[in-house]
């Protein structure tokens, strides 16, 4: 995501990346390239947007905040905001805190009309104009949300996927002629498990995880019951009530 920003920005702004590992930089271009934070001070950057790794974030704001200048506002794109508002409000800095809802395992970034992103509602009030101005030129669709209220949402958009998947990948066996529903399950679980372990770490460890990852439990209990008592009766209400679910989210 640090990459598509860049390429989506460097057409418009005067951009600069910072990498430690230059042979990460090979292939960025209409930039400028940085490895120390010598070339931060003197770039003097006006918004910097954190985008590494969610175990990283804090301590990447920790080596550069003392190389920016006093008025910079410094930014993050993290899925999981834990402790970020604590952190942005003890730093004295100007901050924003967006989440684009989207990443290349599965959006199309050539057409993202109908991905979403959040703007996190506290913060500087320009650099939150900052991304809605970036997301509406995407044509997102934009919600703004606290930082409490964005993590209890990613806790159910994002830990409720994930933790199916991970049930489905632990269970699953090799097929020689897997049907289509199962081999779209795989191809699903392998994007999934491509992600950044720290990344499923953090949907996971959010602490409004729990609560959702447990109506999967209540669930999957109740549709063994009707499995188990080969109940008709309940199972047709049963797949009432979940395609219910399924038209509302839908509509």
């Amino acid at each position: 995501m640090g990459s598509f920003f860049l390429d989506l920005l460097s057409f418009e702004h005067e951009t600069a990346v910072f990498e430690k590992d230059p042979k990460r930089l090979r292939f960025t271009y209409n930039t400028l390239r940085f490895t120390t934070m010598e070339e931060i001070e003197e770039f003097k950057p006006e918004l910097v947007i954190n985008a590494v790794t969610v175990k990283y974030t804090i301590p990447a704001f920790r080596e550069v905040i003392p190389h920016l200048p006093k008025d910079c506002i410094i930014t993050d794109i993290s899925s999981v905001k834990t402790g970020l508002k604590e952190f942005y409000e003890s730093t004295g800095m100007h901050y924003a805190s967006s989440h684009p809802m989207f990443g290349p395992t599965f959006a199309n970034l050539n057409q993202l009309h109908e991905e979403n992103a959040i703007i996190i509602t506290e913060g500087d009030f320009i650099g939150r104009l900052f991304f809605k101005d970036i997301y509406q030129k995407l044509g997102l669709n934009i919600y703004e949300y606290s930082f409490e209220e964005h993590d209890k949402t990613v806790a159910y958009s994002l830990s409720i996927p994930f933790v199916s998947t991970f049930v489905f990948a632990a269970v699953m066996k090799h097929q020689d002629a897997p049907g289509t529903t199962f081999k779209r399950h795989m191809r699903i679980a392998k994007g999934v498990l491509n992600e950044d372990d720290f990344l499923l770490q953090e949907v996971l460890f959010n602490p409004y995880t729990h609560d959702q990852v447990s109506q999967i439990r209540t669930e999957l209990k109740e549709l063994l019951e009707i499995i188990d008592n080969k109940d008709g009766e309940g199972m047709k209400a049963y797949l009432k009530k979940i395609r219910n679910n399924v038209r509302r989210d839908i509509s």
